[in-house]
């Protein structure tokens, strides 16, 4: 039995472009191949930056940016910030540039006071961005809360992580990135 030309290229298409998805972020996350790893987009429609000056991903070349993607009333992100805090605090110094970037879930959570309470309450030293009309969460194509984007040093998305969890993994990451040399200028 032969089947019409039409509906294999439309088979072959869904198929190419289901296995670019899959390669291009991994379901659960995790390490993307360094033929994939797509350059990270700029931070997009940011409504107000806390705890730093803007941020611009440009200027951040030649540091390794973890984008923790959160919102201050998710349980899975109360639970994911100790970690995300710590590395900040163990590796700044290094080189690690954190960005947690605010994208809200519910209407009260755009207000800026109530995001700056929470910070203080929840003692958050690195930037945050807010990311109120949800710009670089589209940019970065994100679907949950929390996810982590590893940013390497050549400005390339390298690895992700969606919900809790893999925090020995998502370390060993960002000490392997540490460890690369800084791109040619």
């Amino acid at each position: 039995m032969r089947i019409p030309a039409a509906p294999l290229a439309i088979a072959a298409a869904i198929a190419a472009s289901v296995a670019f998805v899959t390669l291009a972020a991994p379901p659960g996350g995790g390490d993307i191949p360094a033929a994939q790893a797509a350059p990270a987009p700029a931070f997009t429609h940011i409504d107000t930056w806390l705890n730093s000056p803007p941020l611009d991903m440009a200027a951040l070349r030649g540091k390794v940016v973890l984008v923790d993607f959160w919102t201050y009333t998710c349980i899975n992100c109360l639970n994911h910030l100790p970690y995300v805090k710590d590395w900040d605090a163990k590796y700044k110094d290094q080189g690690l540039v954190v960005v947690g970037v605010h994208t809200p879930e519910f209407a009260y959570e755009k207000s800026t006071q109530n995001v700056k309470d929470a910070i203080q309450r929840l003692q958050i030293r690195h930037a945050v961005a807010q990311d109120n009309s949800y710009g670089t969460w589209k940019a970065f194509r994100n679907q949950y809360w929390p996810a982590v984007y590893l940013i390497d040093k050549q400005g390339r998305i390298v690895y992700s992580h969606f919900g809790e969890g893999s925090y020995g993994a998502t370390e060993k990451k960002i000490q392997a990135l540490l460890a690369e040399p800084a791109p040619a200028s």
